[in-house]
């Protein structure tokens, strides 16, 4: 194990939330899960971190030994549907590996440079999780050492709770784990405290648990094959109505093709959306422009839908699947039947695509994508080097079930507009998990956006949904406060107590 007891280099001290304050008490890289019992058992308080891309301050150190996992980063195994990996390996790593045998793993987080374990820590979702779910619905089995040197081998199935709780042999002796008695939102996507269900598997307990409960150093996720061939659309939309139609339908479409396996069925796996604001802003940083794509005046939204089609699609066949679309008597297809759809809302001729294997397309789709956080994110950071180094990013993580979407949007509005700031939403519409962001032009702007947010959260909940939805709580003390809001402070206690005695106090 490398180990260095002087301060971290400032790389080390924040997270992509760039969260401020960071410091620690030195780092070490262990290379072993016996690297890692030795640091839990001799330093008084450790922070575990992988890429930290961590958008809450979660990987951000305030006086931990920081554990960085970047030397456990080996892929373990790759049978036919599972893959083991240790927790540094890195999203991008894992498909490519799997991608030589024609595998893949479909939960995949927007940003594929997060490591293994970030990803199950957080139970990380994305832009797919409307066909294929979190994190945790891949995770098959997991290696955890708890804080007092306990190396728990955990199998899903193995381990469940009854009563209640927990019943865990340690290297001190047994314990026993309280379950929350909280009811989680019923959601898609969730990252909102420990998880907690009637006879649940302790898998899942430390699945999205932000690291808090133990060390992760190896998983084994299951994996799908053969992969898909995927056409992107690039779908403007004039009006938001006609685009929470468009999607409906395409939803609709979707699920019912899951269940009969038509194999000219419509199968969008995502559907993410960037309001009119998002948009304004890839037309003022020349994004559009750069990447080829068109957003006409007056669009009120655009949609940009990740389509699956068989692994024998390619290019060729997929232009001939678009042409018979336009003809009354083409053959039925996946492609033909979508381009139809698109046709009946309207907004066909407008709607560019990306064919499978179009890599430099496909990659100009999802710059486009990009353009538009990045974009926020360039605000922010020039209004707090000019205006005030106060301001910080004010965004939100919510996720309410698809049909409370309309309304969802409506608050975001009426509650910035309320308070007079500027605002981009976008987000993953086909799960219902959008990002509302403040763009501030004062610290004070910064201020009525917290404030918005814990508004939102409680309008969120009322709907069904859940104010803390793929990115976790972090050190964020608005996330905090929306965890709070969502359990109340029984809650929060009962979540204390389950990691006191899992640090066998």
């Amino acid at each position: 194990m490398t180990d260095d007891s002087r301060l971290p280099t400032v790389d080390w001290l924040e997270d992509a939330a760039h969260f401020p304050g960071g410091h620690a008490a030195g780092i070490v890289f262990p290379r072993t899960a016996a690297d890692v019992v030795d640091v839990l058992v001799s330093a008084a308080s450790v922070l575990p971190i992988g890429a930290q891309s961590s958008l809450t301050g979660g990987a951000t150190p305030m006086g931990e030994v920081i554990l960085a996992t970047t030397k456990m980063a080996h892929i373990v195994d790759a049978p036919p549907g599972r893959i083991t990996v240790e927790p540094g390996v890195t999203v991008a790593a894992m498909q490519e590996r799997l991608a030589e045998a024609g595998a893949w793993f479909p939960p995949v987080p927007t940003f594929t440079g997060a490591c293994a374990g970030g990803i199950v820590a957080t139970n990380a979702a994305g832009a797919a999780t409307f066909k294929y779910g979190s994190t945790r619905d891949w995770v098959e089995a997991m290696t955890v050492v708890l804080a007092d040197g306990t190396v728990l081998e955990l199998q899903r199935g193995a381990h469940r709770a009854r009563d209640g709780r927990f019943e865990i042999e340690t290297t001190h002796g047994r314990i026993s784990v309280p379950v929350p008695t909280y009811l989680m939102p019923q959601v898609a996507k969730r990252s909102a405290g420990y998880y907690a269900a009637a006879n649940m598997d302790l898998v899942d307990l430390f699945i999205g648990s932000e690291g808090t409960l133990g060390v992760i150093t190896q998983i084994t996720f299951r994996t799908l094959s053969p992969a898909p061939n995927i056409v992107l659309a690039w779908i403007p939309c004039a009006a938001e109505a006609q685009g929470l139609a468009l999607v409906k339908a395409l939803r609709d479409a979707s699920m019912t093709t899951w269940q009969t396996g038509a194999p000219d069925g419509i199968d969008a796996c995502a559907i993410e959306h960037m309001d009119r604001r998002s948009l304004e802003i890839l037309r003022e940083d020349g994004a559009d422009r750069r990447n080829n794509v068109s957003v006409p005046e007056g669009t009120a939204l655009a949609l940009l839908v990740q389509l699956e089609l068989g692994e024998e699609t390619d290019a060729a066949e997929a232009f001939d699947q678009i042409q018979g679309s336009l003809e009354s008597s083409g053959r039925a297809s996946a492609l033909g039947n979508f381009c139809r759809a698109l046709d009946r809302a309207g907004v066909l001729a407008d709607t560019e695509l990306a064919l499978p294997r179009d890599r430099r397309r496909t990659a100009d789709l999802l710059a486009v994508r990009e353009a538009v956080p990045a974009g926020v994110n360039q605000r922010i950071s020039t209004a707090k080097r000019t205006i005030d180094a106060r301001i910080e990013k004010t965004a939100g993580d919510m996720v309410v079930p698809f049909d409370r979407s309309a309304e969802m949007m409506d608050l975001y509005r009426q509650g910035f507009e309320a308070r007079g700031v500027d605002y981009a939403i976008w987000g993953h519409l086909s799960d219902g998990n959008l990002h509302p962001n403040v763009i501030p032009r004062s610290f004070d702007d910064v201020v009525k956006g917290k404030d918005a947010m814990l508004e939102f959260g409680r309008h969120v909940a009322r709907l069904g949904g859940c104010p803390l939805a793929e990115h976790g709580v972090g050190r964020s003390p608005v996330k905090q406060a929306l965890l709070q809001q969502l359990y109340g402070h029984v809650g929060i206690d009962e979540m204390r107590a389950v990691k006191q005695a899992l640090a066998g106090r």
